[in-house]
């Protein structure tokens, strides 16, 4: 627990989960506390957050975290990193291209045209924007239309 010029800060480990806590009076063992959650675009997220605090904190199992990150797009997420990296340190296309695809794919001619340049130019694009400030769009779950 620690004090910061907002309020007083804790981590809380229970089972193998680590909570955080911000409370602006410094946290003793005993009292009886709740969570103020405001109606704002993290609300599903929060109000998720502190169910699952209590549930640990009453012995249960936390259960799922708030989202997950689909396999493919994990998957995506790395190869545009590793493209936006190759990139950044000088690295063409064609080369960066042969170190995420394979050098068999990526045929002597015709590249220029080649499905795997336009994919390695969408993975570096995307790796920038990541880099720029796009992974703050992990910490939301994708918005569902209603």
């Amino acid at each position: 627990m620690c004090r910061a010029a907002d309020g007083w800060h804790a981590v809380l480990h229970i089972g193998s989960v680590e909570h955080r806590i911000w409370s602006k009076q410094p946290l003793t063992a005993g009292a009886h506390y709740s969570a103020e959650l405001p109606f704002d675009s993290d609300f599903q997220a929060r109000a998720h957050a502190a169910t699952r605090l209590w549930r640990a904190m009453n012995g249960r199992a936390p259960g799922p975290p708030f989202h997950r990150v689909p396999k493919q797009r994990r998957e995506r997420l790395c190869a545009a990193l590793r493209a936006v990296a190759a990139y950044l340190a000088g690295a063409t296309y064609r080369s960066i291209a042969e170190a995420l695809f394979g050098n068999a794919r990526i045929s002597d001619r015709g590249w220029k045209t080649h499905d795997l340049r336009s994919r390695t130019r969408r993975l570096v694009q995307s790796g920038l924007a990541f880099v720029r400030g796009g992974y703050r769009k992990l910490l939301r779950p994708r918005r569902r239309v209603e």
